[in-house]
């Protein structure tokens, strides 16, 4: 079928948008209407010219839709179906069939391979392979197939063009203090980098009634928001000393430190300000693969650092989850997000680039 789809060729010029014939849905697989795409930093990764994934490439991983069909053997939607798209996972491997899907032994492989066979999702006008299923959707398109397992019906009375970053970067940061964390009534949590990720875990750990949220960051707009969204203290860190501020209101330190920046001097940071059996939770790697340094010296009060991908999240419980507690008014993502038009995907790029917009989000032509 022919779908119009933004693809990337070349890193210095940005995406075009041109129309491809797409292959599917086969078994285990579904078509997806797209009604809208969250653009992601790790959509920006993977543009970039070091990207692992072979060009040219269809991106795109926090989609929304409306099911269109469905391939041979599914069962969890049906033609119609209102649906947010997030990670594929192999549903067979210890970490799967324990519900941590998360931790798939296959993630990368089933996500971000770029193997033959997704290349093959795609053709151009010349009969041209372009590669697609990124993150197992390839959602910045009119039309994506995705695997069964990253498919999550959701309820029909939400604002479906408001719901595709729930599949990556909302669940990530609500997740990490959800389902990683499981942060109690009166505990204590610092977030470095309040982007979508950290502000959805500044939203999350306000549900969850944190006894003191503290935001940090770069950004005096971003902190003012962090604030208005649960926020008790927010510490500019480049005008402030991060540990002193914080520790002269929580002396002990805080009972969780989330970092989304992959920054590794503010990786140090968030290790250093956990109060004793504190937990740091990572939820991105430094490009240059370098080591967070610490001191074994400050984990042994049963301190721990914690990789988080996801938000440890299995999405078919989390995103109803999230979606409930958006119409409940108590996760407001709406604050976070400008919308573009799909022939606006290069200025989106850029705002996200620049942080003008926190999370940006294509309108791609269905509405539900």
């Amino acid at each position: 079928m022919k779908v119009k789809a933004a693809v990337f060729r070349d890193p210095q010029e940005g995406p075009g948008l041109e129309t491809l014939d797409m292959r599917g849905p086969g078994r285990g697989e579904v078509l997806v209407r797209m009604v809208a795409a969250g653009i992601c930093h790790t959509d920006m990764k993977f543009a970039a010219s070091d990207s692992p994934v072979p060009g040219p490439v269809v991106l795109g991983h926090e989609g929304a839709g409306l099911v269109e069909a469905v391939g041979p053997g599914v069962t969890k939607v049906t033609r119609g179906d209102p649906v947010v798209l997030t990670f594929g996972s192999c549903g067979t491997c210890p970490s799967c069939t324990d519900n941590a899907p998360a931790y798939c032994h296959d993630l990368a492989g089933i996500n971000f391979g770029g193997t033959p066979h997704r290349a093959a999702r795609f053709t151009d006008g010349a009969g041209a392979p372009v590669t697609g299923d990124f993150f197992s959707q390839s959602s910045f398109a009119t039309y994506a197939v995705a695997q069964e397992r990253g498919v999550v019906k959701v309820r029909p009375d939400a604002p479906l063009e408001m719901l595709g970053p729930l599949g990556c970067g909302f669940q990530t940061g609500a997740g990490a203090v959800f389902n990683e964390f499981r942060m109690q009534p009166g505990q204590t949590l610092a977030v470095f980098g309040v982007g979508a990720v950290g502000l959805t875990a500044v939203m999350a750990a306000h549900v969850a009634q944190g006894g003191r949220i503290v935001a940090v960051d770069r950004n005096a707009e971003r902190l003012e928001l962090a604030k208005e969204l649960g926020a008790h203290m927010a510490i500019h860190a480049s005008r402030e000393d991060v540990a002193q501020t914080l520790r002269a209101t929580l002396p002990q330190g805080v009972d969780f430190a989330l970092d989304t920046t992959a920054a590794l001097p503010v990786m140090r940071q968030a290790i250093e300000v956990l109060a004793p059996r504190g937990v740091a939770g990572m939820t991105a790697t430094p490009r240059d693969s370098a080591a967070a340094f610490v001191t074994m010296g400050h984990l042994q009060l049963g301190r721990s650092i914690r990789g988080i991908n996801e938000g440890n999240s299995d999405p078919d419980f989390t995103i109803p989850m999230l979606v409930d507690l958006f119409m409940q008014g108590r996760f407001p993502v709406d604050r976070l997000v400008r919308f573009y038009d799909f022939d606006q995907i290069a200025e989106a790029f850029d705002d996200l680039r620049d942080g003008t917009t926190v999370k940006p989000i294509l309108r791609l032509g269905a509405q539900n």
